[in-house]
């Protein structure tokens, strides 16, 4: 890789790392009290999939480890927001679907940090988002391998 290249992956990179650092802050501290940001990502993820997933699953779609995955549903569970069923042709296998009371407190952490999000949009521009957009898809495509 040449210098010039080395330069502008550091910038992307850099980039990317400090707006995600921010957008999580920035959503933590918006969030209804008790919800974590990961908690909130895996409400939203089971909302907008509408399908159940295992526990192996939300780890590999979220890049943490099953540990990780299964602390986190715990917290879900003890709190209403998920259900957490056994596969009925294999009782060693889990399967996980969102609760109707997780998917109002899902939907109560939109409204709460749609406003922030939507104001960042307008200030940089619809047409400007939408350009990016494809970008940083592909982007999370190739860093995903997928």
């Amino acid at each position: 890789m040449s210098t010039q290249n080395d330069s502008l992956a550091i910038a992307l990179f850099s980039e990317l790392f400090t707006a995600d650092q921010l957008a999580r802050a920035r959503l933590s501290k918006a969030l209804p009290r008790g919800m974590e940001l990961s908690h909130f990502s895996v409400l939203n993820h089971l909302a907008r999939s509408s399908q159940e997933r295992t526990p192996a699953q939300l780890a590999r779609i979220f890049s943490v480890t099953r540990g990780a995955m299964t602390n986190t549903l715990a917290k879900l569970e003890r709190a209403g927001h998920i259900h957490i069923r056994p596969d009925w042709d294999d009782a060693r296998r889990k399967f996980v679907s969102i609760s109707p009371a997780g998917r109002s407190a899902r939907d109560a952490a939109l409204e709460i940090i749609a406003p922030d999000l939507n104001q960042v949009v307008a200030d940089l521009g619809a047409d400007q988002v939408r350009l990016a957009l494809p970008v940083l898809r592909r982007l999370r495509e190739r860093m995903s391998g997928d």
